[in-house]
């Protein structure tokens, strides 16, 4: 009699071993196995990091293995298993693998493919075709789309992180309560004792100071010590946490009256200001998002304001980046000073100030939340709902956007919902949050997404002109060595332009996200198909790159940017000024977070600011789900590739009192998980 041995290993996760009945079905094609019993209960088999084989005796050949069929049966209380993989050896000494990395719960049968990567139209076999459907079929019923508010992007339909499917599930739900990880932090900050002390006004900068001196770091401190300074007032906009704001300046907008005369004083080359506009040396800074935007107002005994500025700056004959006019609402009139360096010290810092504050705004909603979290949850749902765990792509995406669909639920269910800890701190809470994504939907386009674009876009693609624009400079060799391993992939599996075009679940994923993701938004101009290999290798890269790399690159650095809270305020208690020459200290100490919201905002950039327990960063993939040697090639030749990265960004990093290394590969998490 024909005998297959059967190698079941079992996931390291807490909690991923059973004691549940685990039964299994080899399908060939040319017969299939008996259903037989592994395990009994309470034999110590599938306990959490196992490897166990057993022996299976059939009465015919199988012929070549396709599928492996696996079922969980309830022995006393349900028990959930993670299995990680199986691999059968036939009767002639073939091993073949069935890559699982799924949750097996309550009384649940899963029908695993082996390994070998494929695409649909190479599907031949009545058994292949039919699996290949009835996998997505399932899928389309567990992974719904629904509309968290309209006008955003759609999420996934759940209330709550326990509703969603296991197998996207954070391993410890505990690990990711916004509640205890942001009251921890506040304690491990001993900041504590403030948290609970709304209303309560700092006595002044050096108040501040005296809680930020336990928890500063390198970048931190030299914040706190240079804050006020315009160097590094303009710098933040080219390497701090939003460095996707400013714009080269060609012309000066109607509405920000700027005019030779007012900023002459400024100009460092003898040149005018509509000769230093042609030279490329003016920048623009427009917050005309936040315009409208209406104030957290849960708190009824504490007005919170907002602003929508524009600042105008002008890169000096030392290449930094300097501001030089700053009107803080949108509408010129007399009530609607221009501010200016060489106003009154207290005038131009609270103006700066108001920037400050309202580049935070926009990071935190638009640059983070819609343009990192929220797309790349579109992603992931499209993903599994039209790509089944056979097609490379399904294989190669499925590592950035673990966890994604998880930390997002999470954030709706705790973070931004209504009376959420958003609504604690932030000047956008109680809805406005809400309108600025909206508003923000109107102008988000997928080739915004496509980073060498997103940068020229902006007209600040020239290293000649901005030597130290950092972001730009190490997002370009992440980008380009994404690319590179992608475009290995893809042309390991896409021999010609029409295999894409014949590819019906890559359309189908495409469609899925443009239509349902983006809900057919006229503006978006997310493609609805792909004609080309290029127009593959990009779409892709999009993916990766936006839920590893540009998420790592406007999150990590929460902590350094914005725990020097008169450098990041996140709500502001006195409206913006109407004058000059009406602001003291004590004006601008009144207008910053009381100690209550002062406190919970420290909890919450600092917890955003840390990476998840055993975090895969990028290039990581211990899960096997290819198991082609071409395809690992190509990883292990992405790994080299940004190990390169990683030295070159190290090297010029040394002796820098504010080193870049948000872009450093070795500091990139594979997905959005935090």
């Amino acid at each position: 009699m024909p005998n297959y041995t059967v190698t079941v290993a079992t996931g390291t996760q807490w909690f991923a071993g059973t004691d549940d009945y685990i039964y299994i079905t080899l399908v060939g094609s040319e017969s299939c196995s008996e259903r037989t019993l592994l395990d009994k209960p309470l034999y110590n088999d599938f306990e959490r990091g196992a490897v166990d084989s057993y022996d299976i005796s059939v009465g015919e050949d199988l012929g070549e293995i396709e599928l492996v069929k696996i079922e969980k049966k309830k022995y006393w209380v349900h028990d959930d298993w993670y299995c990680k993989y199986i691999t059968v050896k036939t009767p002639y000494g073939d091993y073949v693998e069935f890559p699982c990395f799924r949750w097996l719960v309550d009384d649940k049968e899963v029908i695993l493919r082996d390994g070998r990567a494929r695409l649909p139209q190479h599907a031949k076999t009545r058994v292949a075709k039919q699996h290949r459907r009835k996998e997505l079929e399932q899928r389309q019923k567990t992974y719904r789309w629904k509309e968290w508010h309209p006008g955003f992007p759609m999420s996934i339909d759940a209330k709550a992180h326990s509703e969603l499917p296991r197998d996207i599930q954070f391993d410890s739900e505990k690990g990711v309560d916004f509640v205890l990880n942001y009251s921890k932090a506040i304690e491990n900050l001993y900041v504590n004792q403030f948290m609970h002390m709304f209303q309560s006004s700092w006595g002044d900068f050096a108040d501040f100071e005296r809680i930020f001196m336990r928890i500063k770091n390198t970048i931190s401190e030299y914040v706190m010590e240079h804050w006020k300074e315009d160097f590094m007032f303009g710098y933040q906009f080219l390497n701090g946490c939003n460095p996707v704001v400013i714009r080269k300046c060609t012309e000066i907008p109607d509405k920000f009256p700027v005019t030779q005369k007012i900023v002459e004083d400024s100009l460092e080359r003898g040149l005018t200001l509509e000769e230093e506009l042609k030279e490329g040396n003016i920048f623009i800074a427009d917050y005309e998002l936040l315009d409208g935007v209406t104030p957290n107002s849960t708190d009824p005994c504490t007005l919170q304001y907002l602003a929508a500025p524009i600042c105008l700056l002008y890169k000096n004959i030392q290449n930094k980046i300097m501001p030089i006019a700053i009107q803080l609402l949108q509408k010129p009139g007399e009530d609607n000073p221009i501010f200016l360096p060489s106003d009154d010290e207290y005038d131009w810092l609270l103006a700066k100030i108001w920037v400050r504050s309202s580049d935070f705004h926009v990071h935190q909603t638009v640059t983070h939340l819609l343009r990192t979290h929220l797309i790349s949850e579109v992603f992931g749902i499209a993903l599994f709902r039209q790509l089944p765990a056979v097609h490379p792509v399904f294989k190669l995406l499925l590592p950035h956007i673990r966890f994604t669909i998880a930390i997002n639920t999470k954030a709706r269910e705790q973070l931004i919902c209504e009376c959420g800890l958003f609504d604690k701190a932030n000047g956008t809470g109680g809805g406005g949050h809400v309108e600025l994504v909206q508003k923000s939907m109107k102008t988000f386009t997928y080739r915004s997404l496509c980073f060498p674009e997103a940068i020229k876009a902006r007209g600040m693609d020239s290293k000649e002109e901005l030597p130290y624009y950092f972001y730009r400079d190490d997002g370009y060799s992440v980008w380009e060595a994404v690319t590179s391993f992608v475009t290995d992939v893809v042309d390991i599996y896409y021999d010609k332009d029409e295999t894409v075009q014949e590819d019906t679940e890559i359309q189908a994923f495409v469609k899925d996200v443009c239509s349902f993701g983006m809900q057919d938004f006229d503006y978006c101009e997310f493609p609805k198909s792909l004609q080309t290999k290029e127009q593959l290798v990009e779409y892709l890269t999009i993916v990766i790159f936006t839920a590893s790399a540009q998420h790592a690159a406007v999150n990590f650095g929460q902590f350094d940017w914005c725990s020097w809270i008169p450098n990041s305020p996140p709500t502001m208690r006195k409206p913006p000024p109407t004058k000059k020459g009406e602001v003291d200290l004590k004006y601008i100490v009144e207008s910053l977070p009381d100690r209550g919201r002062s406190c919970w905002h420290l909890g919450a950039v600092w917890a955003l600011s840390q990476f998840q327990e055993n975090e895969l960063f990028l290039g990581m993939y211990p899960d096997e789900h290819f198991i082609e040697k071409p395809v690992k090639e190509a990883m292990a030749k992405f790994r080299k590739n940004l190990a390169e990265v990683v030295k070159v960004i190290k090297s010029r990093n040394e002796g820098k009192k504010l080193p870049y290394y948000y872009f450093s590969p070795d500091r990139i998490p594979n997905s959005v998980a935090v």
